[in-house]
Formats: structure tokens, C-alpha cells, sequence
């Protein structure tokens, strides 16, 4: 099973994607095919020992940028790095498609060549946040979808909870609605109609959820539900403020030597909480609901980010996500026409 791996699109450029690749084959035995310039990627292969019968290129001549128009770009730039790297998912040569870059250009790659599955109203983007213990939290959608109706964040929830069960092995995973209250009628019209949708349905619903719960310091979630632009600013916030926190410690603890003292005697502490905290540890967010699987990277993507998301891409075809999500939104449409429901 080839992984496709969008080699030229992340901020650093490709020598740690194509270091990635490489873990992945030695460490898990899987299959990458990189997709970018083929002699730039050839010569940064040269410097790796690894199974060359499991990485594999296909020479793309474009890139597109970050600051490039979605839409526009993947039309014109079909030889792109991150749009040949989707079309091998659509023609069946790979399984999925991992990409750092421009997550606008990625989606509509994904949704222009693969599609959606059969009964998804909007694909939304699925990022784990780390709590204080236990799997992640499901953050969804996190960017792919700015404005949203309840039909679609009910679609959210069922895609979610499959997620959990399938990735972070929870039996009965916690939906919630991420809201300014915890309150049955809090929220906003779209969020209060949301509630009586997921009421209907036959998972683990708890209602809403307010944003420490995100991080296991209130109720506990494990699937959060909301609409883009609110997922959005809530992963980035959470990104620069863990980020902020480190940079806080790490100033302190040189400002003081008692502080480095006690430093050294944390270090393994400081590196599990580290570790715990890192984005690369789960490799990226899926863009749910389109056939294939679709993994959309931080730009800053390492090797340790890229060896994890060929890991999951994997994982997620040999659980058969999709199948499961199609059969399970199917199953739950007939559920809430039979209960009046939309």
C-alpha cells in the first residue's frame, strides 16, 4: 500500500519529507512515493540507507505557494507537487496523500480529483489536541469549513466518533458541541439546533462543551464539534500558546541556576510533556469524508510529523475509515428522517 507525500510544498523544503519517507520505511516497513523535483530528491535519497524497492518518485515540475489561491492554482498548476501527489490517490496508484502545504490548495486538490463520499455535505478537517491525559481530543472542523449548517456539524460528530473508536481505540467516545455554556439552550441558532440533531442519534452525545474542556481541565470530551472558523482560531491558539509556555520555562530556567538544577533532574519530565505537546507525534489533521485518505500537515512538518502521518494514512486504510463512515452516515440519515429530523 503506497503512500503518496507531497515532497516540495512545506516551509523548510524537502530534505526533511524526504528523511520522513525514509522512518517510515524503516521503522514500519511502509511504501512512500515522493512526488516533487526528481533529481533534487535523488540527491537528498543518496544520504539515506533504506529499502529502495519502497520509495519511489514521481517528477512534478511546480509548486504551489502559500500565499497561492486555492482554487486558481490547482487548476493551473496541474503539475504541481501537491496535485499529482493527490491524482496517484484518484487513480488508485496510492492509498492516501499526505501534503505540508497550502491546506486551501490541498482540500480542493482532494476535492476536485477524489471527490467526496457518498452522503458527506462538507469534508471537515480533524485535528487531535493533546490533553492532560489519555488519547487526544478531536477538534472538528478544524479551517475546512468557515460557515456551517447543523446538518453538517451533525455529520461532524458521526465522523468523529468513528475516528476515535478506529484510531485512539475508545469504546463509547464523549460528543461534544463546542459552545459559550454548558446549558442545553447556549450557544448560538446553528450550534442549538446541532444539539437537538446529535440528541437523536445513538452515540455517546454529553451536549455542549465550553474550551477548557478541550485540554482535560473541565468535562470529560473526546470529540469536540464546530464550524471552521471557530476551530481555526482555536487549534492556532492552542499551538502558540503551548508554544509560549516552553519558551517561558526555557527562559527562566537559564535566568536562574537554581532552575537549571532542577532542570536537569526533570529533563526526562520536560521531554515527555514535550512529547505529549508535539503536533509531529500525530502527524497531521485528515480532511474526513473524501475517498481516499487525505492528510493535511503543519508547514513546519518534520521528519518525525511525516514518518507519523504515513503511519496513520496506513492505519486508516487497513481500518477502512471510509468505509465506515459511509455506512454509519448512512445508517444515522435513515435514523433522523425517521424521527423528523432534516
Amino acid at each position: 500500500m503506497w503512500v503518496a507525500v507531497d515532497a516540495m510544498s512545506g516551509d523548510y523544503g524537502p530534505e526533511g519529507i524526504v528523511e520522513g519517507a525514509v522512518l517510515a520505511v524503516r521503522e514500519h516497513g511502509l511504501s512512500v512515493c515522493l512526488v516533487g523535483d526528481e533529481q533534487e530528491l535523488l540527491d537528498i535519497l543518496l544520504k539515506f540507507d533504506y529499502d529502495t524497492e519502497k520509495i519511489r518518485i514521481i517528477h512534478s515540475s511546480e509548486i504551489i505557494g502559500m500565499n497561492d489561491s486555492p482554487s486558481i492554482a490547482v487548476r493551473a498548476m496541474e503539475d504541481s507537487s501537491v496535485v499529482k501527489a493527490v491524482r496517484l490517490v484518484a487513480d488508485k496508484e496510492c492509498i492516501g496523500v499526505f501534503s505540508p502545504g497550502n491546506t486551501g490548495a490541498t482540500m480542493a486538490a482532494a476535492l476536485l480529483h477524489l471527490g467526496r463520499l457518498p452522503g458527506v455535505l462538507r469534508p471537515p478537517i480533524a485535528a487531535p489536541i493533546p490533553r492532560e491525559e489519555g488519547p487526544p481530543v478531536l477538534l472538528l472542523d478544524a479551517g475546512a469549513n468557515v460557515d456551517c449548517k447543523p446538518e453538517y456539524l451533525a455529520q461532524f460528530a458521526v465522523m468523529g466518533e468513528i475516528y476515535s473508536k478506529e484510531l485512539f481505540g475508545l469504546v463509547k467516545p464523549k460528543v461534544g458541541i463546542l459552545s459559550n455554556g454548558e446549558e442545553d439552550k447556549k450557544g448560538n441558532a446553528v450550534t442549538i439546533k446541532t444539539f437537538d440533531l446529535l440528541k437523536k442519534l445513538p452515540f455517546n452525545f454529553i451536549g455542549n462543551v465550553e474550551g477548557r474542556d478541550l485540554y482535560g481541565s473541565g468535562r470529560d470530551v473526546d470529540v469536540v464539534v464546530c464550524d471552521g472558523f471557530t476551530g481555526n482560531i482555536v487549534l492556532k491558539a492552542t499551538e502558540g500558546l503551548a508554544k509560549s509556555i516552553f519558551n517561558v520555562l526555557r527562559n527562566s530556567i537559564r535566568q536562574s541556576s537554581l532552575a537549571q538544577t532542577g532542570a536537569l533532574l526533570l529533563k526526562s519530565t520536560f521531554n515527555a510533556v514535550k512529547k505529549r505537546l508535539d503536533y509531529a507525534e500525530y502527524g497531521g489533521a485528515l480532511l474526513l469524508g473524501v475517498e481516499g485518505i487525505c492528510m493535511i500537515g503543519h508547514g513546519s512538518s518534520n521528519a518525525l510529523a511525516v514518518k507519523n502521518a504515513v503511519r496513520v494514512i496506513s492505519e486508516c486504510a487497513k481500518l477502512q475509515l471510509n468505509e465506515q463512515i459511509k455506512a454509519n452516515l448512512a445508517e444515522y440519515k435513515l435514523l433522523l428522517n425517521d424521527s423528523g429530523g432534516s
